[in-house]
């Protein structure tokens, strides 16, 4: 009896093995095919369209070129589809952008530079491997050549005004040894060393005949992709509505002439926090001002209201009003 139950057992595990392999988990096959088809008919991918002419500062860009226009077609693509730092730039670009523009006209820099500190730190005031800061990524050296105050207490490459002013002298003197805002963008990358020992190894002094090291081969052509992009962001496929945009911060400004010992306690007497205070001058890059020189210091408070809508604003000495 043992061995007839055992052999009807054998059998049916025999059989159970045999449909297995002939149609194994049928079902979740079908699933599966079903979970792989829906997301194809609701979502697409499509090549992007390279304009028919395009220039930088007003310089026309070869577009004839094939590897001219593979390239820009490479910068397009990365940052179409790289849509949540895309967008990030369109949001910032709305607070930040004024300000730069104004500085870039007083300066006689052409427009065009405002999407260079878009490339170089998306408008943040990042740090590189290299130490450069902020939105124009300058290193210290290029800072204090070009008028910034740099130390432990008080770094202006942080400065939004300050550093764009800084970076407008550097692109300007650029300018004059290249005579192409084109090149004067491209040693902003490679530095007009790098820059120059290209133009005399390669007999050529134009951007788009240079070979270059990869990152300022695609440099220009970032720019040139950041600039399509916000300034037609429909035709990329970037939908944003003025609410989903980030505004300026209305301000006022206090004179500092002498020292702070405390910057949390002076933030206080504004009504605001040590964070604020920091976030609004992130140049300030200690808990205190020493200032030993005796400088005027201009700190950026918040107008009443716009982070905490229940602070009462206070009158200030010295004030001036920014926005």
């Amino acid at each position: 009896m043992k061995f007839k139950y055992l052999a009807i057992i054998l059998s049916l595990t025999l059989v159970s093995g045999i449909l297995f392999f002939v149609n194994p988990l049928k079902s979740d096959v079908n699933s599966e095919e079903k979970v792989l088809e829906e997301p194809t008919r609701a979502y697409a991918i499509f090549a992007v369209s390279i304009p028919e002419a395009i220039e930088f500062s007003g310089e026309q860009v070869p577009l004839d070129q094939v590897d001219v226009r593979e390239a820009l077609d490479r910068e397009i693509l990365v940052n179409t589809y790289w849509q949540s730092q895309t967008l990030l730039f369109l949001k910032r670009a709305n607070r930040y952008f004024p300000t730069i523009e104004k500085i870039l006209r007083e300066y006689n820099v052409p427009d065009d530079f405002k999407y260079l500190a878009v490339a170089e730190s998306g408008l943040m005031n990042v740090v590189s491997p290299s130490q450069a800061v902020g939105f124009w990524q300058l290193l210290e050296g290029t800072a204090v050549e070009n008028g910034l105050e740099v130390n432990n207490e008080v770094d202006e490459r942080y400065h939004l005004e300050k550093s764009t002013e800084a970076a407008c002298r550097y692109i300007l003197e650029s300018y004059e040894k290249y005579k192409s805002w084109t090149m004067a963008a491209a040693s902003y990358n490679a530095g007009r060393r790098g820059i120059d020992r290209q133009v005399d190894r390669q007999i050529d002094s134009d951007y788009y005949d240079l070979l270059f090291t990869e990152e300022t081969s695609r440099y220009i052509f970032r720019i040139l992709a950041i600039k399509l992009i916000l300034t037609s962001p429909g035709d990329y496929g970037f939908y944003i509505g003025v609410d989903d945009l980030y505004h300026e911060v209305p301000s006022f400004e206090v004179t500092i002439d002498g020292k702070v010992d405390n910057l949390a306690e002076f933030a206080k007497r504004y009504h605001i926090t040590y964070k604020t205070l920091k976030n609004m001058n992130p140049w300030l890059r200690e808990a205190n001002l020493s200032n030993p020189k005796n400088h005027s210091y201009y700190v950026k408070i918040p107008r009443k209201g716009f982070f905490d809508p229940t602070r009462a604003e206070i009158p200030v000495l010295n004030e001036e009003t920014t926005n």
